[in-house]
């Protein structure tokens, strides 16, 4: 039984590990930290993303899902790609707007923080305990892996340059709309049921094949960068389809019962006839 009990201890290092990069980075963070230090913090929150993306793996790989792991996980989450990188855009681009810059960047870890807590209610209520093909908002490791792209591009592109000031105003305007999305109900796609077929084959070689155009023609650093808005983009345009495809059904399924309507009294004065 020891064996089996300590399988359990496996996935949970993984999340206290990604609790550690995050609160490694908030530490960077702390002071009168320069680009190199902001730098590492960075790339101590791209760390905590890759255990952080391996917890779950792990667990359903050992059978040892848990709730317990599940709210750990959250909690890990808040602090690695809450606090950790709304410290950070505060400190790379938003201190000195003030106290907007530090109500914006308390927002997107406020948001992430919601964003979280309504993940576990729908995980709770849900019977396959929320692992759908769809995310109900944007997930808040990949928000923060938008801030992080963006600030390690920045600092590989510039040779750790200091962020321009005509820079801060669309930081905060980044910054601003990903804590609305994450407390959004757009639907960003898992792909968790991604099949190996000829289309997605295809889809993958052309994925592969832009970053290979984007980091020889631009910059290596503006790969994940463009990955990521990409991700923005495609969960934004799906959902505005599907948005779309409510509506007109909608609107069918009203016309429809109109119609009924529209038969029934029709048919009404010929019934009376025939009941006279």
């Amino acid at each position: 039984m020891r064996p089996r009990k300590l399988l359990f201890v496996l996935p949970n290092l993984f999340t206290v590990t990604s609790i550690l990069c995050g609160f490694y980075a908030m530490t960077l963070c702390a002071g009168d930290a320069g680009p190199t230090q902001l730098y590492q913090a960075a790339l101590a929150i791209l760390f905590a993303m890759f255990f952080d993306g391996f917890d779950g793996r792990v667990a359903r790989l050992t059978k040892t899902q848990s709730d317990f792991g599940m709210q750990l996980d959250s909690l890990a989450d808040v602090v690695s790609f809450g606090a950790a990188p709304g410290l950070l855009v505060y400190k790379w681009a938003l201190e000195p707007l003030g106290f907007l810059g530090l109500f914006l960047s308390f927002c997107f870890a406020a948001c992430g923080a919601l964003r979280l807590a309504r993940f576990n209610v729908l995980a709770m209520r849900s019977p396959h305990g929320g692992g759908g093909s769809f995310f109900v908002g944007l997930p808040i490791p990949l928000a923060a892996g938008v801030l992080v792209s963006m600030i390690i591009a920045h600092h590989v592109a510039t040779g750790g340059e200091v962020l321009d000031p005509s820079s801060r105003g669309p930081v905060a305007v980044a910054s601003t709309a990903l804590a609305l999305l994450m407390v959004s109900t757009v639907r960003y796609r898992t792909f968790k049921d991604l099949r190996l077929s000829p289309r997605s084959a295809f889809v993958l070689m052309l994925v592969l094949a832009s970053g290979v155009i984007i980091g020889t023609r631009f910059h290596p650093a503006y790969v994940l960068v463009a990955y990521s808005f990409a991700y923005l983009a495609f969960g934004l345009i799906e959902s505005a389809f599907g948005v779309r495809k409510r509506l007109v059904a909608r609107k069918l399924g009203r016309g429809a019962a109109a119609a009924v309507v529209l038969e029934e009294i029709d048919e009404e004065p010929e019934d009376e006839q025939k009941v006279a």
